[in-house]
């Protein structure tokens, strides 16, 4: 898009918004926004490349391309990168910062690309017989690592090619297993594990692939949401530092992953550097001096939701030490600084993710943002460029000028969303459970007016262990209700993150106490504060464990609200812990296996209390959710059923835990509302 354009387009927008009624945000809208991510600083930090997802509805799909941001112009403006019907994604520079390296499948598969930025046409870099699913470049620009699914019994990969090949001809549709994972979040396991690659450069072209992985049995990078952060070069090139977890029998009831180093070229086998530590190690970045290799690091096994703290270890010597320990922080993602004095990190912090310094000697944690949302960023010289997003709109690129101070870089969706008025919103604190101090969130209707009250749609976070703050998104969004004409209240209970690790760990074996108890308390502190929230007309909404606390809302708090929506809940917690594939997450949260302690799952399981259920509900299954299986859904829908209760059932036969289609999405939404609509505004 040029620079004309652009300028046109937003003029329109402004010209068109002085004239258009303004509106509530609607699903429509949401889906077919522009979606911004993947930052990424040229070396020399003058340039930024990221990536805007786009939306095709008729395609039902997303595309994603690479925009690119010159930092020097005094009104910096985006230039799109690549234009293809196959998205690109993944970017990374080249060490001279002559060229972007990027991640397509316009060949018929996902290989390795680079684009030259000074012009010029993308040329494929990798032409290997298996699909990409991630890389890095070297710092000195002679080879690639990636990662490909393989057959580990295959002496290469045109064997583990030929393999796939001849399993597709095969009429035969039987899978057999002898150990778990028998399946992961949407997938069944077909024998493959993803292995780490070094694939040297010749005249900018792969030559060849190298197992870097060894004997090791594990996946690199980590099913089914592990990426290229779980492995990095040294500075110089000569070594590679990963992260993985021992398969075995145990792999789907542990969390201990360690962190490996290993010769880039390859010809030695991986040593361990996180032996001493059984629980979880991830994410390793050298310092820019490569003297100092700091990672991420939780202490408790089987606990995906401890805290994780930064850990850094001198390169020569082996010694570590915790960073900021007295930080009680978990970090999501960080980057070194250049000159390796600080780190940069972001983190859940009182129903914000922010973006904060952490002094590399001392320790000193300084908040870098405030309010919002830092999804990713980047940090290249003195410069930092981050996506930040908020509960009033979607992720904008910014440039950090200064502790709490941006620049906004993009302005994608202006014109779309031009004549869209958002609901206005307000954090507020209550004492919950315990008498501690507990965290909420309240937005008005985009139309609200003084003096009137409102329905309300009270929103349950899932995780349990995550947070209803000031973020933006595509699936649970505050705003697509506000639009509608609702308020809406959100609460972070115990349990939630940003509030300290005791806080998270509150709610584990106490899923329907002290979170119960904290909804409630604070569903009547935000109807005391907020005088346009009629409490008493209020539909309550959730997933996962949201929807889980729905189902238990059923049974505890059957006279609270009106309807309910229950998308992948758990509805019996003796059948989730026998169905459901991370098995370390039942376990941790209900006290040991379930033959071993079986009274810690019945304690609060919802389908002891069915005979209580009364409220309508809405229940919400995808048939590929192997996290929570589509009988709990239907265990519930059945619940409501033999007993005469108003009920629904939505099914998605091609979704997961999430709705992840644009089709599907709307749909998903019109029907949610719809369901408020019916109980709420008759």
């Amino acid at each position: 898009m040029t620079l004309r354009l652009l300028v046109t387009g937003a003029a329109l927008a402004a010209a068109t918004s002085a004239m258009a009624a303004p509106r509530g945000l609607t699903i429509e809208d949401l889906a077919a926004m522009d979606r911004v991510g993947s930052p990424v600083l040229s070396p020399d930090a003058s340039r930024v490349v990221y990536t805007v997802r786009t939306t095709n509805m008729d395609k039902n799909r997303g595309n994603t391309q690479l925009w690119m941001i010159d930092l020097r112009a005094a009104k910096p403006v985006p230039q799109q990168l690549t234009s293809h019907d196959a998205s690109a994604g993944d970017p990374e520079w080249s060490a001279s910062g002559d060229a972007v390296y990027f991640l397509t499948g316009r060949s018929g598969s996902s290989q390795v690309w680079r684009l030259p930025v000074a012009g010029g046409e993308a040329v494929r870099v990798t032409d290997l017989p298996l699909d990409v699913d991630s890389f890095h470049v070297s710092p000195k620009g002679d080879r690639l690592a990636v990662t490909l699914a393989v057959f580990r019994d295959c002496a290469d990969l045109a064997c583990t090619k030929k393999r796939l090949d001849d399993k597709a001809k095969d009429k035969a549709t039987g899978k057999i297993y002898d150990q778990m994972f028998v399946r992961h979040w949407d997938t069944w396991a077909d024998g493959r594990r993803n292995v780490l690659y070094t694939v040297p450069l010749t005249g900018g072209m792969a030559t060849s692939a190298v197992n870097l992985s060894g004997a090791l049995d594990g996946d690199i990078t980590s099913k089914p949401f592990g990426d290229r952060g779980e492995y990095t070069f040294s500075p110089d090139g000569q070594r590679i530092v990963f992260s993985v977890r021992v398969a075995g029998k145990g792999e789907a009831w542990s969390t201990n992953f360690d962190l490996y180093d290993v010769p880039a070229a390859g010809g030695a086998a991986p040593r361990n550097l996180t032996a001493d530590n059984p629980a979880w190690d991830t994410k390793p970045q050298f310092s820019p001096d490569g003297k100092t290799l700091a990672y991420l690091a939780m202490q408790r096994p089987g606990f995906e939701a401890d805290r994780f703290r930064m850990v850094l270890q001198d390169v020569a010597s082996g010694k570590k030490r915790v960073l900021a320990e007295s930080w009680d922080r978990s970090i999501a993602d960080y980057r070194w600084r250049a000159d390796g004095k600080a780190l940069l990190a972001n983190a859940d912090d009182i129903g914000q993710h922010r973006l904060f310094s952490l002094d590399a000697t001392s320790g000193k944690v300084t908040p870098l943002t405030d309010k919002g949302y830092v999804a990713e960023f980047d940090t290249k010289r003195d410069v930092t460029v981050l996506a930040q997003n908020s509960l009033s709109g979607g992720a904008q690129l910014y440039k950090l000028a200064g502790a709490n101070k941006t620049t906004q870089l993009t302005d994608v969706n202006r014109a779309r969303l031009a004549d869209v008025k958002m609901g206005e919103f307000e954090q507020f604190s209550f004492a919950g459970a315990n008498g501690e101090t507990v965290y909420g969130h309240v937005m008005k209707p985009w139309n609200a007016q003084p003096g009137q009250k409102y329905p309300v749609a009270f929103l349950v976070h899932g995780g349990p262990q995550g947070s209803f703050g000031n973020s933006w998104s595509y699936r649970w969004n505050p705003q697509i209700y506000a639009g509608a004409g609702y308020a809406t209240v959100f609460i972070d209970f115990h349990g939630s993150t940003g509030y300290g690790q005791a806080f998270t760990d509150a709610i584990s074996n106490d899923w329907g106490g002290k979170p119960l108890e904290d909804l409630k308390k604070g569903l009547a502190a935000a109807g005391q504060k907020f005088p346009w929230l009629d409490t008493s007309n209020a539909c309550a909404l959730g997933a996962s464990y949201g929807g889980y606390m729905m189902n238990w809302i059923q049974g505890n708090w059957s006279d609270g609200f009106k309807c309910i929506v229950n998308h992948d809940g758990v509805f019996d917690q003796r059948g989730m812990a026998y169905a459901t594939e991370e098995l370390w997450f039942t376990e941790w949260e209900n006290g040991g296996t379930y033959y071993a302690n079986p009274e810690g799952y019945e304690k609060f399981n919802p389908v002891h209390f069915v005979k209580n259920w009364k409220t309508p509900m809405l229940v919400v299954q995808g048939d590929l959710d192997f996290r929570i299986p589509t009988a709990q859904g239907l265990g519930a829908f059945t619940a409501l059923q033999r007993q005469g209760i108003p009920s629904k059932l939505l099914v998605f036969p091609d979704e997961n835990h999430w709705v992840l289609k644009p089709a599907n999405s709307v749909l998903w939404h019109h029907t949610v509302i719809g369901w408020l609509d019916q109980y709420l505004k008759k």
